[in-house]
């Protein structure tokens, strides 16, 4: 889906492409292919770079045509993985910018909807760029904050009764932010190679790069955090369950000697040989009060060493 913006209360709609506005593209068809590849002009080698999920952070630049590639934060409910991130290209030369994204972001509309309320203007392409990479790194804040809430509700489950799918739980955002830090070290090193560039990094703002490192150091020490408690979490739980095993197999071990001390008297007594209790009519109670009182000797001696 194509949407065209304009300058002016911030970015606002418009019905058709004009010189300098933003052609924002949202899940392309092939109708919307034709049109950025046919009447826009850019290069089809971008459109499909873009399209690769695993397209890491970069900036290139081929015939005058600009690319810039940054990872933005994607949430899927349907997904195994609900928080993960995507690609979001930007393509530029003269008075043509288009960004391309091939899923449907909450980033796109609530960036649109804040230049409306702070009437932001977008100076030019990477104008763009920098302010998309600075709303990128809220993003990610926020998607961090909602993935501490999962895991403590993970926690105080696991509190309760420790469960295969709970522990499942917390491996699946071990892996979100897996992706998360991995893509915040790439828009990271992609801010690195804007600022040396000789050509533009004069005309940028500079509290705006400012502001974009700063929340991008945030996301990424974050991340740093969230996974390092979950690291230390999982390592916790493992020895937790290590440890109630450990207790189990005590207790079965100790059960089991207590139940051999009986059986070990009547093998004894059971033997095809004198024992002088053969005749005794009262051989088999003996017997029986030898075992128990053997029996109570091993539970008292096993709870005095606390082994039960």
């Amino acid at each position: 889906m194509i949407n065209y913006f304009k300058n002016a209360h911030g970015l606002e709609k418009i019905n058709a492409w004009a010189p300098n506005c933003w052609v924002s593209c949202e899940l392309p068809d092939q109708n919307d292919k034709s049109i950025l590849i046919n009447e826009l002009k850019i290069p089809e080698d971008y459109f499909n770079d873009i399209e690769d999920i695993d397209e890491r952070p970069r900036i290139e630049y081929e015939d005058g045509w600009y690319l810039i590639i940054i990872r933005i934060p994607y949430n899927n409910e349907n997904e195994e993985i609900p928080f993960t991130t995507v690609p979001l290209g930007i393509i530029f030369k003269d008075d043509i910018l288009v960004s391309v994204c091939f899923y449907k972001t909450e980033l796109l509309p609530d960036f649109i909807t804040y230049t409306q309320r702070k009437n932001r203007q977008i100076k030019d392409n990477f104008d763009l760029a920098l302010k998309l990479l600075l709303s990128s790194s809220v993003w990610f804040l926020k998607y961090l904050k909602q993935i501490n809430h999962r895991v403590k509700i993970a926690e105080e489950k696991l509190e309760k009764s420790i469960q295969n799918e709970d522990l499942q739980t917390l491996l699946l955002i071990g892996k979100c932010l897996v992706y998360y830090n991995t893509s915040l070290k790439g828009n990271d090193i992609l801010i690195y190679r804007l600022k040396n560039l000789k050509d533009y990094n004069h005309t940028f703002d500079t509290e705006l790069l400012e502001d974009v490192e700063i929340e991008l150091k945030q996301a990424i020490e974050t991340t740093h955090i969230y996974s390092d408690i979950l690291s230390n979490t999982m390592d916790a739980y493992a020895s937790v369950i290590s440890n109630n095993l450990n207790v189990i197999m005590k207790q079965l071990t100790s059960i089991s000697i207590i139940l051999m001390i009986p059986t070990l008297i009547a093998s004894f007594y059971g033997m095809n040989v004198p024992n002088y209790l053969e005749n005794n009519m009262f051989g088999l109670w003996i017997i029986l009060l030898i075992s128990f009182i053997f029996s109570g000797l091993g539970v008292f001696v096993f709870m005095k060493r606390k082994w039960f």
